[in-house]
């Protein structure tokens, strides 16, 4: 247990983190960019705190509603230390006033029946809660209490749906009142606190005063009436988009915590969700499970609760029927197993008070998103730059009569116009550069990562994969190497026993009872039904047998109930002394058992070469216990090696006799007792055939034709593990099946430091690995700069699923320690899925340099011809509310379409994303620019020259600027879609593949198309714009359309492999 301990899942490890240059960085290495945090798990709050500060945020409350809420998390922390300091406040209160009522001879206050139970919850609750030890022995102990809950301790509540509900009603369910998610007002009001928006808003207000004033209500409130719609609908349109994305973490955060469990009814294991159980249930207990509700322990072995979650203390509690049988719900088992009867669920646990207590904080950065934010700034800072530019310039032209109305009017002409008028100018100046603000810092940037990560995880759920930690989805896509476990994750977990050596010989066929002699038979069937953490379930009124337990478990139990096995009857024969847990570092599990005659009988299971190797004798065919020559030994340690080559996973049986008088009788020697291991007598070495999932070897081959290489870590026998290695595709051949491509856990664990380094690259296949050493080859291909993503199921492989850059838990095997170790959950326990958790990695960040591409070509576009209109000539052809129509398709509708764009087949023919790597690529540069020169461009020359190219002289002055500005504008939107087609795409030639498959990108591009034929035709009061001939709406598709062969023929360019921003540091140096 020391070593459980040591590697504690709750024990945070130094997290190391590489790049693509393969160099190695620590998380919190104080870099001089606040941005550049290469992973957030276990990053110091002061390194989350410095990136914030550094970031130019316009609405703090929505940009960071989705990171880690620094203050509530402290705020959340103290609470935590509160409640835990009141709980043992008043257990110590409780245990002082019972101390003295037992010496001045209080007799107890009697048990207030409840319905029709002969004791209330109040006393239930205060026994738990206070671990009133004396009031359980009033009750009559653990037995006593059962019997006033209606409840067998063998065979649990009958289960049926009348009784479940008469339990719910008066003992409560097991949940606990959640504080509600965010509403919709509550997204609505966030949307407003933009600084920008307030500014546009207070601007509207006093445009709309100024222009009623002056115009009359009639004509007047179109200026101010107009900005304050486009404002609202942003607000209103990013707060349900916002409130959307909300939804969908809160479904996934509410499937995180419904853990399912078994449960004891009617005298069957049966599967429940934990918010099903109820006070009175039997449930069995195992090393990593959670302690689903607060109740009593029936009988335990070896039964050690980490009461960390509960206490704050990280220390391991051993548990006894009689001295502390107190279970308390959140804990963890950290060693043996148990059964436990529940006396107390959901609010009325201290953990449903803690829970209820505290709000849940889904809120957690990941990497890009911070990385975004360094983006968004270093674009916003410029925005600003140049909006301030442009409000001096407009202003300084303006008040020196240097600007003039469209029919060449001067605006202002000092001490003539009216002040009203000079003000409603210089209003219009403001807002215009204010919009420039709005377009110009990308504030919907850092939370596209949000929206692709919410969409992503929701999809991946279908995947069978259920996402813990936010960062572990971008993660993926960087993986380079993945060590995975062999038994339910590249296998199919159905396991069956083909093939059997018992007496000294192979019986076939496996199940043929009638060649075993009957003292033989009678002490494997013996360590079968005793020596086991499954059960075996016999339907009264007849029906198929139902097994339970493990897949090995099942496998060898349905073997015995063939050889005749009656599983209730042998069990009742003996009485359990004693049980050493299956261990996955000794490989083997015991347990000592008393017979009627005081005889005592130990029985061992586990991996067939470890138990052989302590086996002293056998029994043969005639029942006669022979010495193990050197030649039978031979004969085992072949008959495994053979079955080992057939991918059968080797199971040994053995046992042997012990003297009642050397048993330990206290409880406390008894729990420390090490089980007999030496001079076995071997029953039987069988061989369990467990398949390989089908497809495997497909997804094998796809990840590595990605570049992430595929590692088997089993505690299979080597040759076991050989076989199916090469079965899956992770070996390629018999000759690539030697060390080091091939290594044994023992002789890994046994090379220093520096050689475990070097050989942990070449390593394809390690077996009889122990969870340590899976930790240590962590550790190693991390120093050698992989991005690693590990499986587990097992407690002892928590630390190495924390260690790891993705820790990956099996839904099915799992355990709950392993499963909160871990970043991800694969629901399904199949290698494939972890497969497609790299595809959706890879498409998050494929998706969001999509959107960055996209975005920035529509900022430097709009920055760069407002800019260059406003100095040249004092006006600028794209007004505020345009511009906020522009922000409007850029931010929220332009994250939603291409955000959300499902992962193809191409991303697994590209190498793993070093995490390193820029966000923009030159790829991204040469596309980008391509797309803004030429917009610009375009629509310059119009902005300058359009009246004679268009043939407008003939119109007035004021209508010709009209319809000028109105074609610049719906060209300029046009391009944005036309533009959106070519960002799916930017490094493939046929940017509509796939598009017919991506309902929400089409349904966001027709819907935008359609918005702006109406803005164009129908709301030109609001947008300052006129209606357009078709002549002109042709000019306006056909300037959009361009941008399509122009961006074929642009991927054409070489671009350099060396990152733009590498280059000019390069230079700098």
């Amino acid at each position: 247990m020391s070593t459980l301990i040591k590697g504690s899942p709750y024990r945070r490890h130094q997290d190391l983190e590489a790049g693509s240059s393969r160099s190695t960085d620590f998380v919190d290495d104080g870099s001089s960019d606040p941005f550049d945090i290469a992973s957030t798990k276990n990053v110091s709050i002061e390194r989350l705190r410095r990136w914030r500060q550094a970031a130019l945020v316009l609405n703090a409350s929505r940009r960071f509603r989705y990171t880690l809420d620094l203050k509530k998390e402290e705020e959340k922390k103290q609470i935590l230390r509160k409640i835990r300091a009141h709980a043992q406040a008043i257990r110590a209160a409780y245990l002082f006033k019972a101390a003295g009522e037992r010496v001045n001879g209080i007799p107890p206050a009697p048990s207030t029946p409840t319905g029709d139970f002969a004791v209330g919850q109040e006393q239930l609750v205060a026994m738990s809660r206070d671990h009133n030890l004396s009031e359980l022995q009033q009750y009559g102990g653990v037995k006593g209490l059962s019997d006033l809950l209606k409840t067998n301790l063998e065979k649990g509540i009958p289960g049926d749906d009348d009784d479940l509900v008469k339990r719910r009603n008066i003992f409560g369910s097991n949940t606990y009142p959640r504080k509600k998610g965010r509403s919709f007002w509550r997204f609505l009001w966030e949307s407003w606190q933009d600084l920008t928006l307030i500014i546009l808003m207070v601007a509207a207000v006093a445009s709309l005063a100024l222009g009623i004033k002056s115009e009359g209500i009639k004509e007047g409130w179109y200026d101010g009436g107009s900005i304050a719609f486009a404002v609202i609908l942003v607000i209103v349109v990013t707060a349900i988009s916002d409130y959307r994305q909300s939804l969908q973490f809160q479904n996934l955060s509410e499937e995180k915590r419904n853990i399912h469990l078994e449960v004891i009814r009617g005298g069957r294991r049966v599967n429940v969700s934990i918010y099903d159980i109820v006070v009175g249930d039997v449930i069995p207990l195992n090393i990593g499970d959670q302690v689903p509700a607060d109740g009593v322990l029936i009988s335990g072995h070896s039964l050690s609760i980490d009461e960390s979650s509960m206490t704050g203390e990280s220390k391991i509690v051993h548990k006894d029927s009689n001295k502390d049988p107190f279970l308390m719900s959140g804990c963890k088992v950290a060693d043996g197993s148990g059964t436990m009867l529940v006396t107390s669920v959901g609010i009325n646990t201290e953990w449903g008070m803690l829970m209820s207590s505290i709000s849940e904080d889904n809120g957690e950065e990941t990497p890009l998103q911070v990385r975004l934010n360094g983006v968004a700034t270093f674009i916003g800072l410029v925005g600003l730059t140049v909006a301030f530019a442009v409000l001096v310039v407009l202003l300084v032209r303006y008040f020196t009569g240097h600007t003039e109305d469209p029919n060449g009017a001067t605006q202002f002409i000092a001490g003539k116009t009216k002040v009203g008028r000079a003000i409603d100018g210089a209003i219009k100046i403001i807002t215009v550069a204010v919009t420039i603000v709005v377009v110009a810092v990308p504030e919907g940037l850092p939370l596209a990562v949000t929206l692709t990560l919410a969409y992503s995880m929701r999809k991946m759920m279908a995947d069978k994969a259920l996402v813990r930690r936010l960062s572990a989805c971008e993660t993926m896509g960087s993986a380079t190497t993945i060590c995975s476990d062999k038994t339910g994750t590249l296998t199919l977990n159905q396991m069956t026993v083909v093939e059997a050596y018992v007496g000294g010989r192979k019986i076939d066929p496996p199940e043929s009872a009638s060649q075993l002699s009957p003292n033989l038979a009678s002490l494997l069937i013996e360590g079968i039904a005793q020596n086991t953490n499954g059960s075996v379930f016999l339907p009264e009124g007849g029906g198929n047998v139902e097994v339970s337990g493990s897949p090995t478990e099942q496998a060898i139990l349905k073997w015995g109930i063939k050889l005749g096995m009656n599983f209730e009857a042998v069990r009742l024969k003996s009485n359990i002394v004693h049980v050493f847990p299956f261990n996955s570092e000794k490989k083997r599990g015991g347990v000592a058992l008393q017979l009627p005659d005081c005889r005592v009988h130990i029985h061992w299971k586990g991996a067939a070469e470890i138990v052989l190797a302590s086996c002293s004798a056998y029994i043969d065919a005639d029942d006669g216990v022979k010495e193990m020559s050197e030649d039978k030994m031979t004969y085992f340690k072949k008959s495994i090696e053979d079955m080992a080559a057939r991918s059968l996973r080797c199971v040994a049986i053995s046992y042997r006799a012990y003297e009642f008088e050397k048993v330990p009788t206290y409880e406390e020697e008894l729990s420390r007792w090490s089980l007999p291991e030496e001079d076995l007598v071997l029953l039987a070495i069988i061989g369990i055939k467990d398949p390989c999932r089908p497809g495997v070897r497909d997804a094998v081959q796809l990840c590595q034709n990605a570049g992430v290489k595929v590692r088997m870590v089993t505690g299979d026998n080597l040759q076991t593990a050989r076989a199916i290695a090469l079965e899956c595709g992770i070996l390629g051949s018999d000759a690539d099946a030697t060390e080091p491509n091939l290594i044994e856990g023992k002789r890994f664990r046994a090379l220093s430091d520096s050689e475990r380094e070097e050989i942990a690259e070449k390593i394809s296949v390690m077996g009889r690995s122990s969870p340590n050493d899976k930790l240590l080859l962590v550790q190693a291909l991390k120093k050698k700069g992989h991005v690693v993503a590990v499986t587990g199921d097992g407690t002892n492989d928590a630390p190495a699923l924390h260690e790891a850059d993705i820790g990956l838990a099996m839904g099915i095997q799992g355990t709950e320690v392993a499963k909160e170790s871990s970043d991800i959950i694969i629901l399904d326990d199949n290698f494939a899925s972890v497969v497609k958790v790299v595809r959706w990695g890879r498409s998050v960040y494929a998706n969001i340099q999509k959107f960055i591409q996209f975005q920035l070509t529509v900022n430097v576009a709009a920055l760069i011809i407002n800019v260059v209109a406003a100095v040249s000539s004092g006006n600028v052809p794209l007004n505020a509310v345009q511009l906020l129509w522009v922000n409007l398709i850029m931010d929220t509708l332009g994250a939603l379409a291409l955000a959300t764009e499902p992962p193809t087949d191409h991303l697994m023919h590209r190498p793993p994303v070093g995490r390193r790597e820029p966000l923009i690529t030159n790829i991204m540069w040469r596309n980008l620019l391509i797309q803004a020169i030429y917009q610009v461009s375009v629509l310059l020359v119009l902005n300058f020259r359009g009246k004679s190219i268009l043939n407008l002289e003939h119109e007035s002055a004021d209508r010709a600027n009209r319809e000028k500005n109105t074609l610049i504008f719906n060209a300029f939107v046009l391009c944005q879609i036309f533009n959106e087609f070519n960002a799916r795409k930017p490094d493939e030639k046929n940017i509509f593949k796939g598009i017919t498959t991506n309902h929400l990108f089409m349904m966001i591009v027709a819907l935008t198309l359609v918005l702006q034929v109406v803005i164009i035709e129908f709301l030109g009061k609001f947008t300052s714009t006129v209606r357009l001939n078709w002549k002109f709406w042709l000019i306006s598709i056909g300037i959009g359309f361009i941008s399509w062969p122009l961006a074929f023929v642009g991927k054409f360019i070489p671009v350099p492999e060396t990152p733009l921003a590498e280059f000019f540091r390069r230079r700098r140096q």
